[in-house]
C-alpha cells in the first residue's frame, strides 16, 4: 500500500487542452474534518486506509494542499436537462484534480465535488453541502456493494464554512473516483457548438483510453457506441431489479462508461411503486422509476445524434435497437435469480410482472419481500409474507404458480435455493430515512452513524450481528422524505 504523497499521476484528460477543460484551483473550506472514508475505494488508489487519519489527507481533500503533479480542471459539457437542451453546463462545483495510475495499471480520476466556483458555476457558489455529500458517498458505496456499476466515493470532508440553500448549511467536499468523467453531454457540447475537430479528438481519446478493443474493429466508433448501448442496458436492468431510482437522468449525468453517475435526489424503493418519483423537483415524473428504461434509450439517441459525423444513421438506429431486448434479457435474468430460479422458462416474465402488480396493489416492501422469500422453505415463506398483500386470493394463486415453477427445477436442496437467493437479495439497503438519520447526526458533529451505516451497507447480503435495525421496514415518515436537486 502507498502513502498519499506517493500517488502516480497521469493527467491524460488535461492534456487534451483548454477546449475540453479549464484550469481552476480548489477553494479551501474552513476547519476541515474527516466525516467518513471508504477503505475499498481508497484501495483503488493503492492507499493504505490509515492514510485517511493523517492530517495531510484532510488538507488535500478540503482544497488546502495539492500534489505537485496534480492538474485541477473544470470539464466542459452540455446536456439535455428534463428533455430540454442546455448548451453549456460543465463542472460548476467539481474539479478533476488529476488522474492516478495504480499498481495494476488502472487510471482513476480524482474528482473533488464541492471545490468552489468555476467558470461553469452559473452564478452558483460551487459548493456542495454536507447532506448531499454524505448521500453521494453512501449511494456510491452501497451500489458498488450490490454489484451495480458505479462511480466510487473515497471520502467526505466536512467543514465550518457556511453555505445557503433553503437554509444555512455547512459546506463539504466528497472525493469521487471513476475511470472517466466523460459524459454523453461532453459529446453533445462539441457537436452542437460545431467543433468537429474537438468532437473527433474527444472520441479518439475515449476510444484509446476506455474502449481500446474497439479499435480492432472495422468501424471503431460504431463498435464503441454499440458497447455503450450494451453497458447501459445492463446498468438500467440492475437499477430496476434492485429498485434504484436515479432521479436526474439528464444526458450530462450519463457516463460514457455506462456506470451510475452524478448522484442527486436518488432513492431506493420502499413500498413497490412503479410510478415512484424520487426527485421533488421532477413535477412531471419524467424520471420516475418506470420511466428509467425509456429515458435511458432516449439519452442514447441523444448521444447517437452527436456521433452522426462518424457513424451512419442507419447503423446508429440498429445499435439503439439492441437496447430494449438486451435490457429485458438482463432484467429477466436478475429477477429469476431474485426468485431463486436457475433456468429460464417462457412464462417467467409474466410470473414477475404478476408479482409486481400484486406488490403495487398492496404497497409491499420491495426489498424485504425478496429477502423473506429466501428465509424459509418456499411454501413456509409464502405463508409468512402472505399477510403483506391486500389481494390475498391473487397472491395465493401466484404462490401456487411459484411453487410449481420451482418444483420443476432439479437444482439441489431447499437450503441451496435459500443460499442462492440470499446471495442476490440484500438484507440491508440504503433507504432514505437511514441516510437522513446519519445526516442529522453528522450535522451535529457526530459522524459515527454515517460510518456505521457505511460499514453495514458494505456487506449488504450477509446478516450482521447487532444491526437488525438497519433491516427493518421504514417508519411512515421515512417513506415521504422530499429530496430535491439542491446540493
Amino acid at each position: 500500500m502507498s502513502a498519499l504523497d506517493e500517488l502516480d499521476f497521469d493527467n491524460r484528460f488535461a492534456r487534451l487542452g483548454d477546449a475540453f477543460s479549464t484550469s481552476v484551483l480548489p477553494e479551501p473550506i474552513d476547519e476541515p474534518r474527516l466525516v467518513v472514508a471508504s477503505e475499498s475505494a481508497l484501495a483503488l488508489l493503492d492507499l493504505d486506509p490509515a492514510q485517511a487519519e493523517q492530517p495531510l489527507f484532510v488538507e488535500v481533500f478540503s482544497g488546502h494542499k495539492l500534489w505537485a503533479d496534480a492538474d485541477p480542471r473544470a470539464m466542459v459539457y452540455s446536456g439535455h436537462q428534463f428533455g430540454g437542451y442546455t448548451p453549456r453546463l460543465g463542472d460548476g462545483r467539481g474539479l478533476l484534480l488529476g488522474e492516478v495510475r495504480n499498481q495494476a495499471g488502472e487510471v482513476w480520476d480524482l474528482h473533488l465535488k464541492g471545490a468552489g466556483p468555476t467558470p461553469f458555476s452559473r452564478m452558483g457558489d460551487g459548493r456542495a453541502v454536507l447532506r448531499s455529500s454524505i448521500r453521494e458517498f453512501l449511494a456510491s458505496e452501497a451500489l458498488h456493494a450490490l454489484g451495480v456499476p458505479t462511480s466510487r466515493a473515497a471520502c467526505v470532508i466536512g467543514s465550518s464554512t457556511p453555505v445557503w440553500r433553503e437554509t444555512q448549511e455547512r459546506a463539504a467536499m466528497v472525493l469521487r473516483l471513476a475511470q472517466s468523467h466523460v459524459r454523453f453531454g461532453s459529446f453533445e457540447y462539441f457537436y452542437y457548438t460545431k467543433q468537429p475537430e474537438q468532437l473527433k479528438q474527444l472520441g479518439e481519446y475515449v476510444l484509446a483510453n476506455h474502449y481500446p478493443h474497439c479499435l480492432e474493429q472495422a468501424e471503431p466508433w460504431l463498435a464503441m457506441f454499440t458497447e455503450i448501448v450494451e453497458r447501459n442496458a445492463g446498468l438500467i436492468a440492475q437499477w430496476q431489479a434492485y429498485g434504484f431510482c436515479h432521479g436526474v437522468m439528464n444526458t450530462d449525468n450519463m457516463s460514457i462508461l455506462g456506470i451510475t453517475f452524478d448522484f442527486g435526489p436518488f432513492a431506493f424503493l420502499d413500498d413497490f411503486d412503479q410510478n415512484f418519483i424520487c426527485n421533488h423537483s421532477d413535477h412531471e415524473g419524467r424520471y420516475s422509476y418506470s420511466n428509467q428504461v425509456p429515458i435511458a434509450q432516449w439519452n442514447l439517441s441523444a448521444l447517437a445524434q452527436a456521433l452522426t459525423p462518424f457513424i451512419s444513421v442507419e447503423a446508429l438506429r440498429e445499435a439503439i435497437g439492441l437496447f430494449l431486448p438486451l435490457y429485458q434479457a438482463h432484467y429477466d435474468d436478475l429477477m429469476r435469480r431474485r426468485l431463486g430460479l436457475t433456468c429460464a422458462e417462457d412464462d417467467d416474465a409474466q410470473l414477475v410482472s404478476q408479482l409486481l402488480q400484486l406488490m403495487q396493489t398492496g404497497g409491499v416492501d420491495y426489498h424485504l419481500f425478496f429477502r423473506q422469500l429466501g428465509d424459509r422453505p418456499a411454501a413456509e415463506a409464502l405463508r409468512h409474507v402472505r399477510d403483506d398483500f391486500i389481494d390475498i386470493k391473487g397472491f395465493d394463486a401466484w404462490g401456487e404458480r411459484y411453487l410449481t415453477r420451482i418444483a420443476r427445477q432439479d437444482d439441489g436442496s431447499e437450503q441451496q435455493r435459500r443460499e442462492r437467493m440470499h446471495a442476490v437479495n440484500p438484507l440491508y439497503v440504503l433507504r432514505n430515512y437511514l441516510a437522513q438519520n446519519a445526516i442529522e447526526a453528522a450535522e451535529k458533529g457526530d459522524y459515527e452513524e454515517v460510518r456505521r451505516l457505511h460499514r453495514v451497507l458494505s456487506d449488504p447480503f450477509n446478516e450482521q450481528a447487532g444491526m437488525a435495525q438497519y433491516a427493518q421496514r421504514p417508519p411512515d415518515w421515512g417513506k415521504h422524505l422530499e429530496i430535491s436537486c439542491s446540493s
